[in-house]
């Protein structure tokens, strides 16, 4: 089996480790446009050699990890290459104008919409681990646009690999994980500017920062690469989002001027049963 990897960074790369240790006759091939990150990638044994999209005909499997501005480019170029038995599946955060860009390629049959709900902070060939998809959620789109044939292959990979599968059309997609990742990232990345800003000296962040600030803006050690088109191609549903955010940071921040003690513990006491709503959902979760 030719497994094709574009986009060899964690999510890509932990893809492949998976891949590699589920199938070890499978050959990994790896494309990036960033050279150092193959190097990096055949160092740490992730793929077994260097390929381009001219070599995208001898894939039997292609995933293709890479920004979702740049997928939205890539995904037609790679569909042209690939041969009408190759499975090809993304992983992007955003999937609606991912699912537009090919809706009417002649090999739209070949690809099946995924996001794999999974990842850490960390980015590049380096941040790849073995397990990460283990109990993970992967959601498809417009799954009827496969051919069976396909959805077979994918779905026994998706098997091998540990992952719970939930179906959905690409707006609900885009609007969900606004809320639930988008949002968290957003919060993380602004939480850290905030107390940059204010907090010049960092040996005092780092000796009265506890863990619950670390892990509050755990997010916002992610790749700005990889998110800044997030936001672009999800912009609609994430300032629905911020709008709602903000009203109630806006609230929150009356009840403290008028002294709405009670007030302030019943909203808290409420935002409490997400613990149970979460209760049993892995870590390391984008």
């Amino acid at each position: 089996m030719n497994v094709f990897i574009i986009g060899v960074g964690l999510i890509g790369g932990s893809m492949a480790r998976d891949m590699k240790q589920l199938n070890p006759e499978a050959k990994i091939y790896g494309i990036d446009a960033n050279n150092a990150h193959l190097d990096e990638a055949l160092t740490l044994n992730i793929i077994d050699v260097k390929a381009t999209y001219e070599d995208l005909s001898l894939a039997d499997v292609v995933v293709v990890s890479i920004p979702v501005n740049a997928l939205v480019e890539e995904l037609p170029k790679i569909l042209d290459i690939v041969n009408s038995d190759a499975i090809v599946f993304d992983a992007g955060s955003t999937k609606f104008n991912i699912c537009k860009a090919v809706e009417n390629h002649p090999k739209r049959k070949n690809f099946l919409a995924c996001h794999p709900i999974s990842g850490t902070e960390f980015s590049g060939p380096s941040a790849a681990i073995e397990g990460l998809y283990k109990g993970k959620t992967n959601i498809i789109c417009e799954i009827e646009k496969t051919s069976f044939r396909i959805q077979e292959k994918a779905l026994a990979i998706f098997q091998q690999l540990g992952m719970r599968i939930r179906y959905m059309n690409p707006e609900a997609h885009d609007k969900h994980i606004a809320y639930v990742s988008h949002l968290s990232h957003i919060s993380s990345f602004m939480l850290g500017k905030t107390v940059i800003d204010k907090e010049r000296n960092e040996s005092d962040i780092f000796d009265m920062a506890g863990s619950g600030f670390e892990s509050t803006v755990r997010l916002a050690k992610s790749s700005p690469a990889m998110w800044t088109p997030i936001f672009e191609q999800n912009k609609d549903n994430v300032i629905e989002t911020l709008e709602e955010y903000i009203h109630n940071l806006e609230t929150f921040k009356e009840m403290l001027e008028n002294d709405e003690y009670e007030r302030i513990y019943s909203e808290m006491d409420n935002a409490n049963k997400i613990k149970e709503i979460l209760k049993g959902i892995p870590q390391n979760k984008n």
